[in-house]
């Protein structure tokens, strides 16, 4: 069964994680609605529901490359993931869990445009 993720740190092209997506169909950059705040949390992002727009890609993805990704992401523990609209229909985003140690704010909501490799 294929999934649509929208990914907005390590996973998108040219990151870290990028590699679990190379056998994935990229069907777009997006913004989102204003429906998020982007923290840096170092080595990655986490995003979580606020009220600012993030940047980032929606893939189209199998059932292990969907696997390998609720893995990476610590799902449902670190990471919790719910459905957003986005053009190519319903897409999973990665929402972060901890909010207390949140506190440096990506304003853009762009992880990329932050400074990250």
């Amino acid at each position: 069964m294929a999934h649509h993720v929208f990914v907005y740190g390590t996973l998108r092209q040219g990151k870290s994680n990028h590699g679990l997506l190379n056998q994935s169909e990229l069907l777009g950059v997006i913004t989102t609605e204003p429906l998020f705040d982007l923290f840096d949390l170092g080595p990655y992002p986490a995003a979580i529901e606020g009220s600012r727009t993030l940047v980032g890609e929606v893939y189209r993805v199998d059932d292990l490359t969907m696997a390998q990704l609720d893995e990476l992401e610590d799902y449902p523990v670190e990471y919790d993931r719910k459905q957003i609209d986005t053009p190519f229909g319903l897409a999973w985003i990665y929402l972060y869990q901890n909010h207390q140690n949140l506190t440096q704010l990506i304003e853009s909501g762009d992880y990329c445009q932050a400074g990250h490799q």
